[in-house]
């Protein structure tokens, strides 16, 4: 929206917040009916007094309806942020291992191992919701485009089976005021973790596996910190808690790599997009989308979870500093501001001009 509004565009957001509704006793209850029926809370008569061009539809679970979007009378852009319409749990993941039970046609698999919030009664609404597939979903039925991170996530949504003809790439973007790191400040050898501390995210798989002799700094809270900790006793890891994004940068500034451990597919985390943006190099582990994009972008190293990461990490220490600029040519080439206005102004003039005729 600001990178929008920079450009000229007038935009407006229309939002419901988990964050001010979630105190209502009956919070639970309706949205579980408003996933599951897709009918509730609709923003159609504000959006319809705004006179928008194009509406671009983000996350609406769970605090709006879905079938309001079926009503619209302009060109409708949807963007998948995770893999929810396919997945209970939006993650395709289960007990520590990649699952596409749900997508691959056994739409139910996520009530019977309860993947939402672990509840088999809190993953009913979700399935039911899904139990026809993605094409069936109002505003996915509805949408002109449908917009996703990456490849990835192109391939397994069409897969799953949307129309590809209506699936687009749309990566992430971010402001590049920032100065990528320099050499001559990388002496400390650090490596860096900066995300959720969760089960998906494998960083508790990397640090009972970080070998001695390498710095490891750790950003982030979640429920697997405690047992991180223990893992990480006698070992050169240290654990800084939360963050404010400019203090991250400043830490990728001065890293000599980004690791992704992360044993979820995931469909486009940030943190890659703030890695190149200060020239940072990543090593991640297969099969999560960050490896494909190193490999595709060569900004870093891809390994699996068999490797040798003592061997991997010295490697990377000898290569990852000749490759910080070209990460932040990515960077500039693919996720800067400009890039994402470019492909907004494209794909909506497109839309327009269509619908227009």
């Amino acid at each position: 929206m600001q990178a929008l509004s920079r450009a000229g565009h007038e935009v407006r957001l229309f939002a419901a917040r988990t964050d001010d509704l979630q105190s209502s006793p009956l919070y639970r209850l309706q949205s579980a009916v408003r996933v599951a029926s897709g009918r509730g809370r609709s923003p159609a008569r504000a959006i319809e007094a705004f006179l928008p061009e194009i509406v671009h539809v983000h996350n609406l679970f769970p605090n709006f309806g879905t079938r309001w979007v079926m009503n619209l009378r302009v060109p409708v852009v949807a963007t998948l942020h995770n893999f929810r319409p396919i997945c209970v749990n939006g993650l395709l993941l289960r007990d520590g291992r990649v699952c596409t039970l749900c997508p691959d046609g056994r739409r139910f698999a996520g009530v019977r191992f309860a993947c939402y919030r672990d509840s088999r009664l809190a993953s009913v609404p979700l399935a039911w919701a899904n139990r026809a597939g993605p094409s069936a979903h109002p505003v996915l039925a509805r949408a002109d485009r449908i917009v996703v991170g990456s490849e990835l996530a192109l391939r397994l949504y069409s897969k799953a089976g949307l129309d590809p003809h209506k699936l687009i790439v749309w990566p992430n973007a971010l402001r590049g005021d920032l100065d990528p790191g320099r050499e001559e400040k990388l002496r400390t050898r650090r490596w860096l973790y900066a995300g959720r501390i969760g089960r998906e995210k494998g960083i508790l798989q990397l640090v009972r596996r970080w070998p001695p002799g390498h710095h490891l700094t750790v950003v982030g809270e979640g429920p697997d910190l405690r047992a991180c900790r223990e893992a990480a006793v006698s070992k050169h890891i240290e654990f800084l808690g939360t963050r404010e994004r400019t203090a991250v940068l400043d830490l990728m500034k001065t890293s000599t790599g980004l690791v992704f451990p992360s044993i979820c597919l995931e469909t486009f985390p940030m943190v890659y997009v703030e890695a190149m943006a200060a020239g940072l190099p990543v090593m991640a582990w297969e099969p999560n989308v960050v490896s494909e994009f190193v490999a595709s972008h060569t900004t870093g190293m891809a390994i699996g979870w068999g490797a040798d990461v003592s061997r991997a990490l010295e490697r990377a220490e000898a290569t990852f500093p000749s490759l910080r600029e070209r990460c932040r040519r990515i960077f500039e080439d693919h996720f800067s501001e400009s890039r994402h206005v470019a492909r907004a102004e494209a794909l909506y003039s497109e839309l327009s001009a269509y619908r227009g005729a």
